[in-house]
């Protein structure tokens, strides 16, 4: 008869996260100017400290944590069996009271309190003093949780990180190994957004425009900039994602993320951000011009500010992303050498304008769809919808009135033999900014419509006969 209670880990076997990195985020994203105080509590008090200090100032949503369901489905058929479960975790009490409430399955629970961090030895001897050696099957998935199953009857393992399967089944009571990760490949390249590198494609604008495509030199180092502003553009990607972990659990697409969704574990991404900055860093200013270092750097600094507050203000948020994709072209500029004309960032300026509000307006339209009165993490509401258009469409259509002008311009005339030929490309671009916007109004938009754009045969087809007009020009 197996009337054993089952004890159950939390971290990365009963949720697919970390409670200590998702409280760590969230005090960050909440105070970011006391970023250093999570620092000065652990060196007081250890992790105990680190983790009540926590619990006291940051907020989680534990309805919305990334629970593992085939583990929790298991768990249910075992309590309908008459098993007790027990919740056993080295995060804070006061989140493990909250997720075992919610859940409403364990009889009881252990966890870190203010003198003791429950994880490894500390785990196993409480453990063993309630229910004795053997007197308990425990379930877990890493390194910490060995100890422990070696106390315990039978072992059970989740998704273990390298090594701890080995590991446990040396011990000769695994149970069973529950394996529900996606396949990695995918799941970091959709961690890194390789699929926005697409953006840095503008890194070229500059060589195009000044004419330069034939310079092997030049385009090895737009090359070079576009793999150092991919990798810089990735690792923001990776932060921001950590700290929007709980308001992208509440939007119905976003909550796929990678890391929201606990199909990456949160140490990855916070290992890897930091280490995708310093590659970009390194090639940035061992084979780059300096100024395209400091365009790197004010690009993180900029999207680090909007990450933290930026976007939660109505239309600045769309200025600062129409800045960024502008901030590609300048960072081109740099580290090609050329010169940034007063066209170029006037047509990009109000261009990407609009395409900022059309991401806008995407996420308000499903909103809407929703029933939902207020856009979360944003300052936006369903009644703004009409305005977001106006404003979008007339950003979209200044660009083409930028492009139009430029033509007139007597410096044109110097770059391309059949200047007036250019004109054709202000109708190319009046359809394809127009198709945008009521396929935005159609709720068909994806809600970056740079990846729309890139999938969609028509949006390719219009380009290549933007490319082929200016080809014809020069």
């Amino acid at each position: 008869m197996r009337s054993k209670p089952i004890v159950v880990d939390l971290d990365g076997t009963l949720i697919r996260s970390d409670v200590l990195v998702e409280s760590g985020f969230a005090f960050l994203k909440s105070a970011p100017h006391r970023f250093m105080e999570p620092l000065r509590w652990l060196a007081r008090g250890g992790k105990p400290a680190l983790k009540s200090r926590l619990a006291e100032h940051a907020h989680i949503d534990v309805t919305v944590l990334p629970y593992n369901p085939q583990v929790l489905t298991w768990l249910k058929a075992e309590r309908a069996a008459g098993r007790s479960l027990v919740l056993a975790t080295a995060s804070h009490e006061r989140f493990a009271n909250a997720i075992a409430t919610h859940l409403d399955l364990f009889d009881k629970v252990f966890a870190t309190n203010e003198q003791v961090n429950l994880s490894s030895d500390n785990k196993r001897d409480a453990l063993v003093a309630e229910y004795g050696e053997k007197g308990f099957d425990y379930v877990g998935n890493s390194h910490d949780d060995v100890s422990v199953w070696a106390a315990a009857d039978r072992a059970y393992v989740v998704d273990p990180f390298a090594g701890v399967e080995r590991a446990a089944r040396k011990l000769g009571n695994v149970e069973r190994v529950f394996e529900s990760r996606p396949p990695q490949t995918k799941v970091w390249a959709k961690s890194l957004r390789l699929h926005q590198w697409l953006k840095n494609f503008l890194i070229f604008v500059p060589l195009l425009a000044g004419h330069h495509m034939d310079s092997l030199p030049l385009i090895l180092k737009a090359l070079i900039a576009f793999v150092a502003f991919g990798m810089c553009a990735s690792s923001v990607y990776l932060l921001n994602d950590l700290l929007d972990l709980e308001d992208d659990r509440h939007h119905p697409v976003k909550r796929n993320r990678p890391l929201a969704s606990g199909a990456m574990p949160l140490m990855w991404g916070v290992a890897l951000f930091p280490v995708l900055l310093a590659g970009a860093i390194g090639l940035a200013t061992l084979f780059l011009p300096w100024r395209f270092a400091a365009v790197l750097g004010g690009y993180y600094i900029l999207t680090l500010a909007y990450s933290m507050a930026l976007k939660r203000r109505v239309m600045v948020d769309v200025v600062v992303l129409a800045g960024l994709y502008t901030v590609r072209i300048v960072a081109g500029t740099a580290a090609v050498g050329t010169h940034l004309t007063f066209w170029l960032l006037a047509f990009s300026m109000f261009f990407f304008l609009s395409l900022a509000l059309v991401k806008r307006y995407a996420e308000l339209h499903s909103m809407q769809a929703r029933g939902l009165a207020k856009t979360r993490g944003r300052g936006y509401v369903a009644s703004d919808l009409p305005l977001v258009s106006s404003l979008g469409t007339a950003a979209g259509y200044i660009s083409v009135l930028v492009l139009a002008m430029y033509i007139q311009d007597h410096n044109t005339a110097s770059l391309y033999r059949h200047p007036q030929i250019i004109w054709l490309a202000c109708p190319l671009m009046l359809y394809w900014i127009s198709r945008t916007w009521i396929i935005a109004h159609r709720g068909m938009m994806h809600d970056d419509p740079i990846v729309f754009a890139a999938r969609d045969k028509t949006s390719l087809v219009v380009v290549a006969l933007c490319g082929l007009v200016f080809w014809l020009a020069a």
